[in-house]
Formats: structure tokens, sequence, C-alpha cells
């Protein structure tokens, strides 16, 4: 009896430490839960944070065609929504990462106890909802095992509040734009853009399968490091879609048998299109915010509150202006280098060495290294010093970026050889700015050739000379005067010596209209025109046309001896194609906060500066240049690219086009400046240095190393009919006074002539 008792005794021991265990167990999870609730463990998000998680948002540059020119950003994250994802994407993250994503509410405790079970080694228990809130409160998890079950907890109470606050679709759609796919694509649309050129929607089953298999960790399945392995990963998530019934076994085969097909876009900062006009946008944009803070008081960050700026550039003609410059560019580099062989001083003239000296030396104190060495305390005799280390670094080359071994004043030298480039579309009537390239490569050479930088601009300065006296005189272009030498007095001006300029040709003899002279750049009868209409006159005109540079009110200008931009310049022969109407260069349409309320709208601002008859005169005039003169290459073939660069392709236009080349002293300096009615574009090419130059104006003049790049850009703005680029004739001013007929005008006073000496009584 007392052995029957004893052992039931033993048994209820057992019951009430089974329960205690349970219980106490029980407990245990439910306050560790609360611990996790309260925080102790660490900060979770707050419901703020819950209901607005992307944050850091990149803000986006939107072209005049709608596509993204590039981004500023902490992160290269700009977010989709739920129907911007292709059905595939949705259905290869379910069945590989969650599949029963749609049952659960936010913990599937299967998985979980099956992660448990095999602790871990056999895939992890996380729902998608786990992992998107592991990306919330921390990232990474931990590798501490005590501190990694505390994040556990913290993961499976923000996911219960993920599913409360949203919907299966809103979780999907926060997740893909949350999660760091490396390689500057943070969230699905940058990481579609960087890897496949594509917009989300437009993905592929491969595509897709690729860039869900890289949640699993984007670093170790990085495509542009481990490219097979990332393959293997891929096809295991197509096996997942067809065990899901996602797709059929003969596509997933088919689909198994094929390679990543990356077509690698990169989002830097260097990277992409349009490098030189993003970065004076960014500068553009820091003096906006200054000035329009957001409503609470506090400044706009252009890295992470996701504002829009839609631009005026178009992607297209801005993608062909690049072309069209690196073809170019390449080109007659090529040639340059050939020349400096026979150099001894390469790639400079008419300097000694100790010139040279002090060009490397100033180019050295201009330097990232020198400023930063010098801003830790580093004296100048220790700066020298390192410049002469030889040390690994990536130069740049038409042919690629070389992996070398230099020391960093070699680098310096060795980029002065490069010649550099600059091109600038605007549309007349609008002011819009459709293409910019400030340079050759923005990654190697930052300087920006379109608005930063300021050079001679030669003849090209010369039509504002022809405007002023056509506006005042009435000039018309078939008036004559004599080609012959002309000297403007020095106590006219003030001048220190007496002008008497002459012409490139040397040639003199008879009489030009103005335009032959225009279209041969002669010299002496644009002095003869200036002194005419006084040099004041000329720069008031040219300030009014948009060029905001100070210019000497002196004789000489009129052989173009100012240095101006090529921002100024385009926008300036933009007003003699908008009769006359100058409408101020814009590059920007609105700006949009990140839920695409308008934060200010942009609008031109325009003022008349010529005549519409004096603008149809200049532009009758401009169109000689490209007719019989120094722009006729336009006009006519060129076989292969020679060596003494002539004209290099065959361009034979036949639309009307106004234009003026420009070659400054020892061809340091060559423009063109090209319009059709409604496009104005203008070109320069030079070295750094103005002593690095081509040794003879065959190779160095306007026509030779800034004429091509304009042609090649144009035959492929003519080739893309959506652009609309106009071969229509320049629209004739009714009752147009003064004639620009000249083969006409001559007539008449042949036949007036012929009159007079008939007549008896005259």
């Amino acid at each position: 009896m007392k052995k029957k008792e004893t052992i039931k005794t033993d048994f209820s021991k057992y019951i009430k430490w089974f329960w205690v265990t349970i219980l106490g167990g029980t407990l245990v999870v439910i306050m560790l839960f609360l611990f996790a609730s309260w925080g102790l463990y660490g900060p979770l998000p707050t419901f703020e944070e819950l209901e607005n998680p992307e944050n850091n948002l990149a803000t986006e540059i939107i072209s005049y065609d709608g596509s993204t020119l590039g981004k500023y950003f902490k992160e290269n994250r700009t977010p989709v929504k739920y129907k911007d994802l292709p059905k595939n994407l949705i259905n290869a993250l379910v069945a590989t990462e969650d599949e029963r994503f749609y049952e659960h509410s936010g913990i599937d405790f299967k998985s979980t106890a099956r992660a448990i079970a095999k602790l871990g080694k056999d895939g992890g228990g996380s729902t998608i909802t786990q992992q998107f809130a592991k990306i919330l409160v921390h990232g990474e998890g931990s590798k501490n095992i005590v501190q990694r079950i505390m994040q556990k907890f913290q993961e499976y109470v923000i996911a219960v509040r993920l599913e409360r606050q949203y919907t299966k679709q809103e979780i999907l759609t926060m997740y893909l734009n949350k999660y760091d796919f490396i390689n500057l694509a943070v969230g699905i649309r940058s990481a579609s853009r960087i890897y496949f050129g594509k917009e989300p929607i437009d993905l592929t089953v491969s595509e897709s399968a690729m860039l869900v298999g890289m949640l699993k960790n984007s670093s170790y399945y990085n495509p542009l490091r481990r490219e097979e392995l990332v393959l293997n990963r891929r096809n295991v998530v197509l096996s997942q879609m067809y065990r899901n019934n996602f797709i059929s076994e003969k596509l997933k085969d088919s689909l198994q048998q094929q390679d990543l097909g990356l077509n690698v876009n990169r989002e830097g900062h260097s990277d992409g299109n349009a490098t030189y006009f993003r970065e004076y946008l960014r500068d553009f944009m820091k003096t906006w915010i200054k000035n329009n803070p957001k409503p609470d008081g506090t400044d706009y960050n252009l890295h992470r509150d996701g504002l829009k700026i839609y631009v005026t550039i178009d992607s297209r003609m801005q993608k062909y202006a690049e072309e069209a410059m690196a073809e170019h560019m390449a080109n007659l580099q090529r040639v340059f280098d050939k020349e400096q062989k026979r150099n001894k001083t390469a790639p400079f003239y008419e300097v000694d060495k100790k010139e040279i000296a002090t060009t490397i030396e100033q180019a050295m104190k201009r330097s990232n290294r020198w400023i930063r060495m010098k801003n830790n305390g580093a004296s100048d005799k220790e700066i020298k010093a390192s410049f002469s280390e030889k040390t690994a670094m990536k130069v740049f080359s038409w042919k690629g970026d070389i992996d070398t071994i230099m020391s960093p004043k070699d680098s310096i030298l060795y980029y002065k050889q490069f010649l550099r480039s600059g091109l600038l579309s605007i549309e007349p009537e609008s002011g819009h700015i459709k293409a910019w390239v400030g340079g050759i490569n923005y990654k190697h050479f930052q300087y920006d050739a379109v608005k930063q930088q300021k050079r001679q601009v030669g003849s090209t300065f010369k039509p504002f000379v022809y405007a002023t006296a056509i506006n005042q005189l009435n000039l018309s272009p078939c008036t004559k005067y004599p080609n012959t030498l002309y000297t403007i007095p020095k106590e006219k001006y003030g001048m220190p010596e007496d002008w008497t300029p002459k012409n490139a040709s040397s040639k003199y003899g008879g009489e030009l209209t103005l335009k032959e002279a225009l279209a041969g750049s002669v010299n002496v009868i644009t002095a003869k025109l200036i002194d005419m209409v006084h040099p004041k006159n000329v720069v008031s005109l040219a300030h009014r046309a948009g060029i905001t540079s100070k210019i000497p009110e002196v004789p000489a200008i009129a052989l173009g001896s100012v240095d101006l931009s090529l921002y100024e310049m385009v926008g300036a022969y933009a007003t003699f194609a908008n009769k006359g109407l100058q409408v101020e260069p814009m590059m920007i349409l609105k700006i949009e906060d990140k839920n695409g309320t308008i934060l200010q709208q942009f609008t031109p601002n325009s003022k008349e500066v010529l005549s519409e008859e004096s603008s149809y005169v200049i532009i009758n005039l401009l169109e000689g240049v490209t007719q019989s003169g120094s722009g006729i290459r336009l006009r006519s073939s060129g076989g292969r690219y020679p060596d003494n660069v002539s004209t290099g392709y065959p361009y034979k236009f036949t639309n009307p086009i106004a234009g003026k080349t420009g070659t400054t002293q020892n061809q340091s300096d060559g423009w063109f400046m090209g319009i059709v009615p409604n496009l104005a574009t203008g070109v320069w090419v030079g070295g750094e240095d103005r002593a690095t130059h081509f040794k003879s104006i065959v190779q160095g003049q306007g026509a030779t190393m800034a004429l091509p790049i304009w042609a090649l850009y144009y035959k492929k703005l003519y080739a893309d009919p959506q652009l609309n680029i106009s071969t229509d004739e320049f629209e004739r001013p009714e009752n147009l006074s003064i004639e620009i007929d000249c083969d006409k005008l001559s007539e008449e006073e042949t036949n007036k002539n012929n009159s007079i000496d008939d007549d008896p009584e005259f």
C-alpha cells in the first residue's frame, strides 16, 4: 500500500515539473517577446518609421524624354510601386524565400520549428516579413548567438507589427525597395537598371530569378565578381519556381541553360550620361535648397529626400552628343600624339623647360593631393617629394582605362597631352538646354568646358560685330567694302598704339560683300565695321544677347580676343535663330518632392535684342559660311580619316545651316557654332593649356578640330526622326526691307546705271 502511494507521489512530482517547465518556458518566451517589444534589446523602429520605411531616397534627375539621367544619393534607392513589379519577380521571391507567405501573419511557425530542429543548417526559418524586419532593425544579423537570439525576437515583434499595418503586396514592395543588391544598387529599381539596364517591369523570368537569388546574401552572390556562383543560385530559384508551379519544367530547363545576360550600367556619380551637367546641377540645387526650405523650416536633403528634378536635357540627344565627341576626339588625339613624337617639348609648343616646370608645379598645387597634404600639415618640400614617388594607378586612354605605375608628377604630364572638348545644344525658341558635354571623360577630367571654362573665342565673335552694324546701319549682306588694310588710330579709343589687323590668309585686294567677308573671316573688314559702330555698342549687343562676362570696349574684340564660355556663346547665338529674341538658357522644368508635390516650376526669361529683320540678315550671313566659307566641309565629303585630319567623314548636309568657325592664336582653341532653325549647338576643342596645340593651322583650325563633332552629332540627330530636328529654311520675315539676294541687287544696279548712261538729260 505504501509502495503504491510512493509511486503516485513521484508521478505527481513529474506532472508538476512538466507543467512548471511548460508554463515557465511559455512565460520566458512571452517575457522575451515583451522585452523585445519594450526595446530592451535595442531600439525598435518607431511607428512613423514603420509608416515610412523608405528613408534615404535618392534624388532622381529625369530627362525631357522621361529617362533617368542620374541620381544624387546616400543610398542609390528609388522606390517603385507594386504595379511596377513584374509577376515573375513576385513569384520568384515567394517561391524561394517564403512559400507560405500568403498564409501566415508574419511568423511561419512550421519553418521556424524546422530551422530549430536542423539548427539552421538547411536554410533559415525567416519569412519575407521577418527578412524585411531584419533590414529595418539591424541589417545584418550578429554572429554572437545570444545577441542573435535577441535580434530574432525583435524581428518577430516587428514582423507582426508590419503584418498588422500593411497588406502582403505592400510588404513585398517595401522589402524589394529596401534591399541592398550592392554595387550601388539599393532597391529593386536600381538593381534592375544597374545589372540589366531596364526598369523592373521589363525584367524577364531569368533576370528576376537572378535578383531574387541575390537576396540570400548579395555580397556573396555578387554577379560582377562571382558570375558562376550567381548562375547556380539563379538556377536554384528557377527550380523553386517550377516546384511551386509558377513556370513549366520545359521553361525551367531552357532558362537554366542560359547565361545571366548582364547589361551593366553603373550609376555612380561619375558614371552614365550627362555627368558634367549633373555636377553643375548639383551645385545649382545646393543654392536652391538654401532658398527653398521645407514647410517646417528645415532644409531638403539632396541625397536622402527623394526629390525628382525634371530637366530639359534630352537623353537621346545627350547620348548622340557624347558618342560624336568620343568618335572624333579619339581620332584627333591619335593624330596629335603622332605629331608630338617629333616635339622635344611635348605636349607644349613655344615654351622652354623652365616654363614647363612652372606649369607642372602649378598643376601640382591645384591637385587634391597637394590640398589634402597641406591641410594635414605637410611642408611644401614633403608634398613635392611625394609627387615623385611611383605608385599604382589607373589612367585614362581612348582604348579604356590602363592600370600602370607612375609618379603623380608624371601622371600630370601624361594628362596634359590630351586634347579636351565641350559641346552644348540649346533650343532657341524655348531656351531649353538639350545636350551638355563638358569634357571627354568626367572620371578623369572633371573641369567643365561648358560653363566653368572660358577661352578665347576667335572669329566666332565676329557675328556680334556684323549684327551691330546691320542693326544700327541697316546694312545688306551685299554691301561691299575694300579688302585692304585698315588702321584705327590709337587716340580714337585710348590704345597704346595704332591697330592694323591683318588677314589670316594674307590676301588683299578688290571689294568683298559682307557675306563674302564673314564667310572668309576677313579681318580687315571686321575691323572697319567695329570702328563704324564703336566697340561699346558691340559689347552692349553681346551682353543683351546673353553674354555675362566682362568684355573690354576695344577694337581688338572684333577678332575674338576675349575669353568667354561655351555656355555664353551658344546662348547668344541662339538669339539669332530666335528672330532676335534672347531666351535665357533653361535646364530645369520642375522640382517635385518624393510624393509628387510640385515644389517649383521654372519658366524662361526672354527679351528682345535685335529686330527680326536684322536677325534674319545675320542668319543669312552665317549661312554663307557653310555655303562657301570655312564651314563648307559640312557640304562636302571626306574619305578615310587621314593623318592630317581633313574632314574624315562624308557629311554632305544639304539643309540650311548657319555657322561660324573660330581659331585662336597658335591654334590653341578651335570653335564651331552651328545653327538650324530649332537647335543651336557650339563645340570647343583645345588643350588644357594654351601651349598644348597643333603646330599647323591645317590640323589646328576650328573647321578641323571642332566642326567634325558638330557634323557627327547632327548626323545622328537627323537619323532619329523622333527628335524632329529641322531641315527647313529659316523663316523669312514678311516684307523684308533689306535685300539679301546679291545677284538680284547687282542686276538691278547694272540696269539702273545703264538707264542713266542712256539718258541725255542726265
